[in-house]
């Protein structure tokens, strides 16, 4: 299968129902649904019976099209959406086809861009975006999926909240994803508290306490695929972290050291100080015969007096310009 079919599948085998809260705030506490169904039994006992049941139902049709008035005005598209679905079926039952097609119009455009095109699901958007490398595009997409998970009462919000979560830490935001008004309440929810952990572990650059929390929650974080593919690049990053705060201070380094602080073989370490230096995280060279890494502090510190000597002039050039405007 490809990469795009895998993509526009989005995990066929997730369940994506919705469920709603059942408090008495929800709804209105008349259901329009069963008074009609009410009413088709009592014909078969008598008319009379039957008729007065109709009547009740067209009055509470009647409060029901007023009440999605009022949730329209009162941008409640959660309660709106649930109350015309359940009026479009009701009028299906009664075969009333021009209001039910009037209903079905007004809910394909709610689920429609400000473009006129049906809007995509996020979460796929994310997931493509993630396997991509483009993160922050992917932060974006999973917090307006969670977003709206969360309005519909979708049980999927808490999955969608943990891949909010590894985006963040991928993309190194220094941020904390609760600080959003509409993550914070789940910050110590059982099923998304052994990621909340990681990502302090993470932003801390605690490898120690990262890897305890993988080991203490291995089956919550490694049970879902698509958290699973991205955990050893997430290790890489936090090794990487902080092998270049350990390094820092030397000019040369054992590699068994760095691999007794980093909990590596020696081999991974090896593998990842040539990550790093051929993309220019770390300046030096490995020395594999005497097992060391020997550190070029005057090359990186002559990169950042030329970064430095660049903004420097590029600062003259603008107060130049500047000047010569005033004059």
């Amino acid at each position: 299968m490809s990469d795009m079919e895998d993509v526009f599948m989005c995990n066929d085998e997730e369940d994506y129902d919705l469920e709603y809260s059942e408090d008495s705030n929800s709804e209105p506490n008349v259901d329009l649904e069963n008074q009609y169904y009410n009413s088709k039994a009592l014909k078969e006992d008598g008319p009379k019976a039957a008729l007065s049941s109709f009547q009740k139902m067209d009055l509470l049709q009647e409060f029901y099209e007023t009440t999605l008035e009022a949730l329209k005005d009162a941008k409640n598209d959660r309660l709106w959406f649930k109350t015309n679905t359940k009026l479009g079926k009701l009028y299906l039952e009664r075969e009333e086809y021009g209001k039910l097609q009037k209903i079905l119009r007004q809910l394909h455009q709610s689920c429609q861009t400000d473009d006129g095109e049906d809007d995509l699901k996020k979460e796929c958007g994310g997931k493509m975006h993630l396997r991509e490398g483009e993160f922050e595009k992917a932060h974006t997409d999973f917090f307006e999926a969670f977003k709206n998970y969360d309005e519909s009462g979708s049980p999927r919000r808490t999955t969608c909240l943990k891949y909010l979560l590894l985006a963040n830490m991928l993309m190194k935001s220094g941020i904390n994803p609760f600080d959003s008004q509409e993550a914070k309440p789940y910050k110590n929810d059982p099923e998304i508290l052994a990621m909340t952990n990681l990502v302090s572990a993470y932003q801390n650059n605690d490898i120690t306490e990262f890897e305890k929390i993988m080991k203490t929650n291995h089956s919550n974080i490694m049970d879902d695929p698509f958290i699973r593919e991205h955990i050893e690049e997430l290790l890489q990053n936090i090794r990487t972290q902080v092998l270049i705060k350990l390094i820092k201070p030397y000019t040369r380094i054992h590699i068994p050291f760095i691999s007794k602080e980093l909990n590596i073989d020696v081999a991974d370490v090896e593998s990842l100080l040539v990550q790093c230096i051929l993309d220019n995280t770390i300046h030096g060279r490995i020395d594999q015969v005497n097992q060391l890494l020997e550190l070029d502090h005057q090359k990186r510190g002559g990169a950042q007096y030329t970064a430095l000597d660049k903004w420097i002039n590029q600062l003259n050039s603008l107060n130049q310009a500047v000047v010569s405007k005033l004059a």
